[in-house]
């Protein structure tokens, strides 16, 4: 017997909400067991049978990250460094994208060549040339080094997406200003950056991520534990004969509010940001 329209809506509704519960249940898991891993006892992490919801309810693990002055110190590292990146990354592409999207000038199309080749280099392959270079400046287990360093890394997905962004405005925008008696600069920033707030916030909380996240370099480039980051004292935590696994959970679960709180305050500017900066290039 043929099913009806309404029918096959009905199971394929049905199908993509069932995809979309298993999905959902795949990647949260982890999540979970991370968050109930930091309610336990170190002793009780790898009890058999595994327990996802303790017994011995503690927040021990907390009150041991946050009452510990280090701790609180690599958290402060994180948010300096991400915040200045992510400010001068905007700031930087903001003047770049609008450069690519509004002049001709030679060799616009090699140096975008080049932004994009830099994407495909693996980090990994820099950390020597890097760490030379931060060295032989000056800026070795400092905050400038840590920010120059990530910024190399942000700064061309930041001009390839606002770039793309400013090519979905309409050139008119900026004639209308000149026709006024305004300059390019201020239609930059009195109509194009207040017009292109969606895109900007996409790609800032990208940016931020990118740079909260970030674990090699900031390794690689800083010596003392004043200068660490919230990656690096997550590692810290795996001690040479014990790790303190209830630790490194509630620090992960710390580490990764601030990022949570981005994206839900700017969920939607930030979806819309995206699909705005990938309509026309």
């Amino acid at each position: 017997m043929a099913i009806n329209v309404k029918t096959r809506r009905t199971l394929a509704k049905a199908g993509v909400i069932t995809g979309l519960v298993i999905g959902g249940l795949f990647a949260g898991l982890p999540v979970l067991w991370m968050l109930s891993t930091s309610f336990k006892a170190n002793g009780e992490v790898f009890g058999n049978p595994p327990e996802l919801i303790t017994k011995s309810f503690s927040l021990d693990a907390y009150k041991e990250i946050l009452g510990s002055g280090e701790q609180l110190r690599f958290f402060l590292n994180s948010y300096i460094v991400a915040l200045a990146v992510t400010i001068l990354t905007l700031l930087v592409a903001v003047l770049a994208g609008f450069a690519f999207s509004r002049y001709t000038f030679p060799f616009s199309k090699t140096i975008n060549a080049v932004i994009v080749s830099v994407q495909a280099v693996p980090p990994i392959t820099l950390v020597i040339p890097y760490f030379g270079l931060v060295v032989a400046l000056g800026l070795y287990n400092t905050y400038p080094g840590l920010i120059l360093t990530h910024m190399v890394f942000t700064l061309p997905y930041a001009v390839i997406m606002i770039t793309a962004y400013f090519n979905t405005l309409p050139r008119a925008l900026d004639e209308s200003v000149k026709v006024d008696g305004g300059t390019s600069w201020t239609a930059l920033w009195r109509i194009l950056v207040p017009i292109s707030v969606p895109g900007l916030i996409a790609v800032g909380v990208y940016t931020f991520m990118i740079s909260w996240n970030e674990y090699l370099f900031a390794l690689t480039l800083t010596r003392t534990n004043d200068m660490r980051t919230v990656p690096i004292g997550i590692q810290m935590l795996m001690g040479q004969h014990s790790y303190e696994w209830n630790q490194m959970m509630a620090m992960s679960i710390l580490g990764s509010i601030p990022v949570l709180v981005l994206f839900l305050l700017f969920q939607r500017r930030f979806i819309g940001g995206l699909t705005a900066g990938a309509v026309k290039a």
